[in-house]
């Protein structure tokens, strides 16, 4: 009777910590519009997604935010994949790329380094699930943007980047956010841009998680 017991205490156990959903460890790496330039850390779209899977009732835990406004893939390579590699996520975002071409970084060196970057993340994830790439958004319909422009247009050039970041995740099998039509809004409601005329404000921000959120949600909560 007292073994018979016990094996039922350990069986209940067992089926409550089965139960329980891990703890979601997440870490994005990107530039500007990751960290959240123009808005407060607080408002940042990871920062808002890392609160919404909690509401969800996921544990969730931002561990860092290693983006810096002007980074491009290399920076984030050199910088940022080290943070990663240290800290360990089980769940991340990568949106990465506005930088290389504004630098005039060639298509066929960014698909190189993004290809990088994304297998690096991979390997310490484990699960292509667990990795969500985010397209590079049209910067050029925002007031200011044009000045970066370098008598290039700058639509189709963040397209051409964001079908090679499309390629690159489709052979990878990996689930990618499409922000780039949303993005476009900007140029038509200025609410949606920041004080600084060029990135987008916390209630873009907001837009972007809407469309980031349901991938999350899905990555964590399949097995």
């Amino acid at each position: 009777m007292i073994r018979a017991r016990w094996s039922l205490a350990v069986l209940c156990i067992a089926t409550v910590t089965a139960a329980s959903p891990e703890k979601v460890r997440y870490l994005p790496i990107g530039d500007s519009y990751t960290i959240g330039e123009g808005a407060s850390p607080n408002e940042s779209w990871p920062a808002v997604l890392a609160r919404h899977l909690s509401d969800e009732g996921f544990s969730t835990e931002l561990l860092a935010n290693p983006a810096v406004t002007g980074w491009t893939t290399q920076q984030a390579i050199d910088n940022e994949l080290p943070v990663f590699r240290q800290l360990r996520p089980n769940l991340a975002t990568l949106l990465i790329g506005v930088n290389d071409w504004v630098q005039g970084v060639d298509e066929n060196t960014f698909r190189q380094r993004f290809r990088f970057l994304v297998d690096e993340m991979l390997k310490v994830l484990g699960d292509k699930r667990r990795l969500i790439v985010v397209t590079i958004p049209d910067f050029g319909v925002t007031p200011t943007g044009k000045q970066y422009a370098r008598g290039r247009n700058i639509s189709e050039g963040i397209a051409a980047f964001n079908q090679v970041i499309s390629e690159e995740s489709a052979e990878r099998g990996l689930r990618v956010i499409d922000i780039f039509p949303l993005s476009k809004k900007m140029g038509e409601d200025s609410s949606l841009v920041a004080k600084d005329g060029l990135h987008p404000s916390p209630k873009e921000y907001v837009e972007w998680e809407k469309l980031i959120f349901p991938a999350a949600l899905e990555s964590v909560t399949r097995r």
